[in-house]
């Protein structure tokens, strides 16, 4: 098989640093870019032989590996595909009572997104918009942080986080007054069973990953 010149085969393999900026940081994906000195630039033979993945590091919540022998664009549609697809779930709704500290609802609720949380999400059942939250689809986390007046300052952590394996404390206003008070109250999420009596989480109760992040 013909061989492409070495500036040209330099071009397509290789990012050249100069002290300027950086050269050559396209990519060449056109299979018939060489296609005139005989050179298919999108060979299967040539990308099977070359493309390699080594593993770095593996732990049970992260991994490190390089992909070796892969155009930049193809990796990162590879990473971006480990985004959608790798099956995660987070805090998305939040529900505050009362916040008095320095931080703001929006920055708050946000940053309690952001904690990761200690289950398999393939134990629960995909919830879209219009299904209700129940034990099958939900998780509830309760926080109930204070500092007394004259007290130290202090500081909240996320294994302040209590997983509420019977649902959501906060009664939905509007339907309870207009069902009146005889009938027991409805919260915002629809618990039929406790989640701690699942044989999934009977001896392995859901809380964030990491207990001290601030």
């Amino acid at each position: 098989m013909p061989e492409l010149p070495e500036h040209l085969e330099l071009k397509r393999t290789r990012v050249s640093c100069n002290a300027d900026a950086a050269v050559d940081t396209e990519s060449i994906l056109y299979s018939g870019a060489y296609a005139s000195l005989g050179v298919d630039n999108s060979s299967l033979e040539s990308f099977f032989k070359d493309f390699k993945i080594e593993i770095i590091e593996l732990k049970d919540d992260m991994i490190e590996f390089d992909m070796i022998g892969i155009d930049a664009a193809l990796a990162n549609a590879f990473r971006r595909i480990l985004i959608a697809e790798v099956p995660t779930m987070a805090i998305e709704k939040v529900l505050i009572a009362n916040n008095t500290s320095l931080v703001q609802d929006e920055v708050l609720a946000h940053r309690l997104g952001l904690i990761p949380l200690s289950v398999d999400p393939r134990l629960f059942a995909y919830k879209s918009e219009k299904d209700e939250p129940n034990e099958k689809n939900t998780i509830v986390f309760g926080l109930h942080a204070r500092c007394e007046r004259g007290a130290p300052r202090c500081t909240v952590k996320s294994q302040e986080l209590k997983w509420l394996p019977n649902g959501s404390m906060f009664p939905l206003e509007i339907e309870n007054k207009q069902y009146g008070s005889t009938s027991t109250p409805r919260t915002y999420t629809n618990f039929k069973s406790s989640q701690d009596e699942l044989p999934e989480f009977s001896g392995n109760p859901i809380c964030p990953t990491y207990p001290d992040i601030t």
